[in-house]
């Protein structure tokens, strides 16, 4: 079903229906806040009972918005359980309740008749939601714990799902979905025009609640996704009175002190890796309480700070901002890095160049290896091919050397590293692949010097050049080998082979001279 067809189911059922509860996503952004705001003022407007709801804290740099008078933080959407008493047998002369310990007796006192078990029935009454609407939700998880406490709501209710992140799972029984879009509220600018057919709904609040969705969702028009649409909506709602540089003063001009500390943090724990062209910091919770800050100050510092890395392809922020409960925010710099597949691998989504993710863990740092090695291993498939084995340097500087041997001349032969004192049991293909390879060259160098040996033994006396009287420095080989395999029969004959070509090849006392080669 088109969007065009959908948008058109959507303004059917809002004509119809009466009481309204919009859902924004957790946490909440510009976007979301924006969209639920200028969506309860339109639905006001046209003599709807709205409810707007949302769990998460909203960070302060929307508070000129005035989002707490109108987005509750709470809110029960369970039905009522109602309790029936057929009177045809016996009439009734008053009722009360007692509360005893966990349970609550209703008390019925009859006035002429008895009741029995059979006239009592039970029931659920009807849900105080006619349409729910959902808006820049990806999927219903991300609606938090009102979703987690009442799913059979929203398979009972009509839902309405807004959105423009390509990873939407399309779980509403409508579903306009626009992933052209720059934001959520881009779309509802559209949706909104339509439901103006009759009567003007645009005011300067409405105007500056959309506004303010585009303005943070491209980074005040600097990120990648914004699109001549989104710059022409942006100018007619300037003109419909949208308080553009209010929006700028406080969402980006204005910083808190507790938002600058915490800013020095992040960049104090920058990570780069130049070869996979990544960035990334880490915000621990004890960050949060050390700088006096609160998680909704971290804001755009993923934008405003680490995406200025003229090198990086993929910047990852992860945030502690509860105990157990980590968040992620990646952004790329190209389109040929997808944030979104990144994010998809974590359980989250989003759009190609800005996506999210959660995880439930309490060692942020586990979390961090474990999202920084997905992220180089899908950067080296894209760099190298699959033909290239990956390999994580930094890992494996950390558990097992790197076996190297280097041949120069004129130098002296070093001893062989001690073996490991414990047999190492995971040695992954490409380290077998390198020994291989080195035990190959050591072969050659051994089978090259002893046909030389055999050479000179073969050939016939003959009176030898007078020697250089002058001192040469001798024929010399430099082995140098980091073990980075078991030590067994076969790497023990290696070093039966090393020595013996050491013995072989020592220069000898100085009173013996030997021409030079």
């Amino acid at each position: 079903m088109g969007i065009n067809e959908e948008l058109q189911n959507a303004l059917n059922i809002i004509k119809r229906n009466q009481k309204f509860l919009i859902l924004p996503s957790t946490p909440p952004d510009g976007d979301s806040i924006g969209s639920t705001l200028a969506l309860f003022f339109v639905l006001k407007k046209l003599g709807k009972e709205v409810t707007a709801v949302c769990h998460d804290p909203i960070p302060n740099i929307y508070e000129f918005l005035h989002p707490r008078d109108y987005i509750k933080e709470n809110i029960s959407i369970n039905r009522d359980f109602i309790v029936t008493l057929d009177s045809t047998n016996a009439s009734v002369d008053h009722i009360r309740y007692e509360v005893e310990h966990n349970k609550v007796n209703i008390v019925i006192t009859p006035k002429v008749g008895d009741f029995t078990d059979k006239d009592v029935t039970f029931h659920h009454g009807p849900v105080k939601y006619d349409v729910i609407v959902t808006v820049d939700t990806g999927d219903l998880q991300q609606l938090g714990p009102i979703y987690a406490n009442n799913p059979e709501i929203f398979y009972t209710v009509p839902v309405i799902n807004i959105d423009h992140h390509a990873s939407n799972s399309y779980f509403g029984r409508v579903n306009i979905i626009d992933i052209t879009a720059a934001s959520t509220t881009e779309i509802l600018y559209q949706f909104i025009k339509e439901l103006s057919n009759k009567m003007p709904l645009f005011d300067e609040d409405i105007a500056t609640s959309l506004l303010a969705g585009i303005i943070t969702d491209t980074s005040s028009f600097q990120n990648a996704n914004t699109t001549p649409k989104s710059l022409e909506i942006s100018s007619e709602l300037v003109i419909m009175g949208a308080r553009q540089q209010e929006i700028i003063k406080n969402v980006y001009k204005t910083k808190q002190l507790s938002t600058l500390k915490l800013w020095g943090r992040v960049l104090s724990k920058i990570h780069t890796d130049r070869k996979y062209k990544i960035i990334w910091s880490v915000i621990e919770s004890k960050d949060f309480q050390e700088t006096e800050s609160h998680p909704d100050e971290v804001g755009s510092i993923i934008d405003d700070l680490l995406t200025n890395d003229p090198d990086a392809e993929v910047i990852l922020l992860l945030k502690e901002k509860k105990k157990g409960l980590i968040s992620g925010s990646i952004r790329t710099t190209t389109n040929a890095v997808d944030a979104s597949h990144i994010a998809e691998m974590f359980g989250g989504g989003g759009h190609p160049r800005a996506s999210g993710f959660r995880v439930e863990s309490t060692n942020i740092h586990e979390v961090e290896n474990r999202v920084i090695q997905k992220i180089k291993e899908y950067q080296h498939q894209r760099l190298f091919g699959e033909s290239v084995p990956f390999i994580d340097e930094a890992e494996e500087k950390k558990t097992t050397p790197i076996l190297e041997k280097t041949l120069t001349n004129n130098t002296q032969i070093s001893g062989e590293k001690d073996i490991p004192s414990k047999t190492q049991t995971n040695i992954n293909k490409h380290t077998e692949n390198k020994d291989k390879h080195r035990e190959e060259q050591i072969k050659k160098l051994t089978q090259k010097f002893f046909s030389k040996e055999k050479a000179n033994e073969e050939q016939p006396n003959v009176i030898e050049p007078k020697a250089d009287t002058r001192q040469s420095p001798p024929i010399e080989f430099h082995i140098e080998e980091k073990i980075s395999r078991p030590f067994s029969k076969n790497n023990k004959e290696n070093f039966d082979v090393d020595h013996k070509i050491k013995e072989q090849i020592q220069p000898d006392k100085p009173n013996d001279k030997e021409p030079n080669n």
